[in-house]
């Protein structure tokens, strides 16, 4: 069993920052693909970033392409999610998740899911 937990979510102005960290544990964090995904009230849970085993593929939706950063540090079991030039558009729960898969960038391709952190960007 793969337990996430998310954090560094909050309230931000438009065009600021925050950084979201993923600690995971259970299991060896390194045999995994891990991802960022979001939902906003009403909506379906869409991708937003995805990271490799070792980092050596990253994946973007067009949305947050030059404004996100996604990252893992497997010393520490983390994933992390820098997010810049935020907009309001970008609000919603954010969910970490990890995957077995090569290159996951569906939901379904996630076996565990964090419990997700609220972001909310006013303009």
């Amino acid at each position: 069993q793969v337990q996430l937990v998310e954090s560094g979510g909050g309230l931000v102005q438009a065009g600021g920052s925050l950084r979201l960290s993923c600690a995971v544990s259970g299991r060896t964090f390194r045999n995994y693909a891990m991802g960022w995904f979001r939902q906003a009230p009403g909506k379906e849970r869409d991708f937003v970033a995805a990271i490799t085993w070792i980092g050596g593929s990253i994946y973007y939706t067009d949305s947050v392409k030059g404004r996100f950063t996604i990252s893992r540090d497997n010393a520490k079991n983390t994933l992390y999610l820098q997010m810049n030039s935020l907009k309001p558009e970008d609000t919603s729960v954010y969910y970490c998740a990890a995957s077995v898969r090569a290159d996951p960038v569906l939901s379904s391709e996630y076996a565990y899911w964090g419990q997700g952190t609220q972001v909310t960007v006013s303009s």
